[in-house]
C-alpha cells in the first residue's frame, strides 16, 4: 500500500476542528504526521472556498466527506457546488436514517431510495459511498441488513466504505465484506479493535486485534483508492493516535 493513499478521516480530531482556526492548526498536523489527505467529517462551520483554501495551503487533499443524510435530500445542490469546489469525488453517508433500519422492507426501501440520490450525484460527476456501523448486522428473514442493502440498491451508482471496526463488532468478516464489495468500494475506513477489560474498544491500527496482512491484501486486490484512518475514541491525544496508525501501516 502507497502511504500516499492514507487519509485522516477528521472525525477522529472533531474536538480541534469547531472553528476555521482550529482546522488550520488541524490540518497542517495531520499533514506532519504524515498524512497527504482528508475525509471532512464532523468539522465546525465553515466557508467552503476557505476550506479549500486552508486545505491547499497545508497540502492536503479533501478525497471524501461524511454528509447528513438530510442534506442530501434537502440542500443537494450546495452540497455538489461544495464538493466541486473542493475537487472531492466521494460523498459518503455515515449512517442510514434510523427510520429505515427496523425490518427487511425498510433497508431494502432504504437501498432504492439512496440509490436514486446515489444516480442524481453520479449525473453531477460524484460518487455516493455508504458507511455501515454494526447495527447493520441485525438479520431479517434470514438476511443482515447490510446483505440486503447491497442487494437492492443499484451497483452502478451505489458504492460502499466499509468500516473494519463495525464489521468486526456485527459478527462479521472485514475481509469477506471488503472482498464482496469488489467492484462498488474504492475508499474504506481502516479501524482496530482491541480488548480491554473484557470489553471491545477502537484502537491505532496495528495495537489491535484485526487481521491486517489479509484485509489490505484484500483491499489492493479490490482496488481501493483511498484507505480512511479513523479512531472513534482515543485513549489520549487523537493526534497521537493518527500517528501511530500512520507509522504501523507504513511499516505494514
Amino acid at each position: 500500500m502507497d502511504v500516499g493513499k492514507l487519509v485522516a478521516q477528521l472525525y477522529t480530531v472533531k474536538d480541534f476542528t469547531q472553528t476555521p482556526g482550529e482546522i488550520e492548526k488541524t490540518l497542517k498536523k495531520v499533514k506532519e504526521i504524515g498524512y497527504g489527505a482528508v475525509q471532512v467529517s464532523g468539522i465546525g462551520p465553515i466557508d467552503p472556498y476557505h476550506l479549500k483554501n486552508l486545505a491547499d495551503e497545508a497540502g492536503v487533499q479533501i478525497v471524501v466527506t461524511h454528509v447528513p443524510y438530510g442534506r442530501m435530500i434537502n440542500d443537494f445542490d450546495a452540497l455538489v457546488k461544495e464538493h466541486k469546489i473542493w475537487n472531492c469525488e466521494y460523498v459518503g453517508l455515515g449512517s442510514m436514517p434510523p427510520e429505515y433500519s427496523r425490518d427487511y422492507d425498510g433497508y431494502a426501501r432504504f437501498a432504492r431510495d439512496f440509490s436514486g440520490i446515489a444516480r442524481k450525484f453520479a449525473d453531477h460527476g460524484l460518487k455516493f459511498v455508504y458507511h455501515n456501523h454494526d447495527f447493520e448486522f441485525e438479520k431479517y428473514n434470514g438476511k443482515t441488513g447490510l446483505e440486503i442493502i447491497f442487494d437492492e440498491s443499484d451497483p452502478e451508482v451505489f458504492g460502499f466504505e466499509i468500516d473494519t471496526y463495525w464489521v468486526q463488532a456485527g459478527g462479521a468478516d472485514p475481509v469477506a465484506w471488503t472482498r464482496k464489495v469488489k467492484g462498488r468500494m474504492e475508499v474504506i475506513h481502516l479501524k482496530d479493535m482491541a480488548i480491554k477489560e473484557r470489553k471491545q474498544v477502537f484502537a491505532e491500527i496495528g495495537e489491535g486485534n484485526l487481521n491486517w496482512s489479509e484485509i489490505l491484501k484484500a483491499c489492493n486486490d479490490i482496488g481501493v483508492r483511498w484507505y480512511c484512518v479513523e479512531q472513534d475514541v482515543c485513549p489520549g491525544d487523537p493526534f497521537e493516535s493518527l500517528a501511530i496508525s500512520f507509522r504501523n501501516l507504513k511499516a505494514m
